[in-house]
């Protein structure tokens, strides 16, 4: 069986992607191949991770590609030169421009850590995410795996799961939980299900 070959932007501690390679190890990506992992930061923790599994690495640092439209060019002919069928967001903090969305049309996934289209858009990411969450009063909140499109956190929307906001909660303990029991669970499924949705393309 031919398998998508799979590249994962990362800018930080790459948390979810050692969920998405704790889940390839584990034999739930059967139709996906981890082959590449790109940072936007020369001293992204992500790149460490990626080392000790031996994935290939490749960094577009803001300050080494201080033009961002070279610094995109440079980056869809790396995906290119590797063959990557699904492009997987991990806490990429770069938007990325309509021109890159549309070269990988369909092909591009990312997880936001709210229900989508609650508390989404642009300079919502991390931590500020969670505050939105608890200053709104919401008892539910949870994560979300949609497709990038032009629109920031406006792509179809491919899994949800739920959270319970507790008592007590700090942004970062929510944070935590929501990583737990949301993210770290259907970010890994749902790379599997695009992906075998492009491995059947493929044939």
């Amino acid at each position: 069986m031919e398998k998508v070959k799979i590249a994962v932007l990362c800018s930080g501690g790459g948390t979810n992607f050692q969920a998405i390679v704790n889940a390839a190890e584990a034999g739930m990506l059967p139709h996906g191949e981890l082959s590449l992992m790109i940072a936007d930061k020369a001293d992204a923790y992500a790149l460490k991770r990626a080392e000790n599994y031996k994935i290939e690495t490749a960094v577009f640092d803001k300050k080494g590609f201080p033009d961002r439209k070279q610094r995109e060019r440079e980056m869809i002919a790396c995906l290119k030169a590797h063959q990557i069928g699904l492009v997987v967001l991990a806490g990429f903090l770069t938007i990325l421009s309509e021109d890159f969305v549309k070269e990988f049309e369909g092909r591009i996934l990312n997880i936001h850590p709210a229900l989508l289209p609650s508390f989404g858009g642009e300079g919502m990411y991390g931590l500020y995410v969670h505050e939105a969450a608890l200053k709104a009063g919401v008892k539910v909140t949870g994560a979300t795996v949609h497709f990038v499109t032009k629109e920031c956190d406006g792509g179809p929307i491919v899994a949800q799961k739920a959270v319970e906001v507790k008592e007590g909660d700090t942004p970062e303990i929510l944070q935590k939980r929501v990583m737990r029991e949301a993210e770290w669970v259907i970010f890994p499924e749902a790379i599997e299900k695009i992906a075998k949705e492009i491995a059947k393309e493929q044939k």
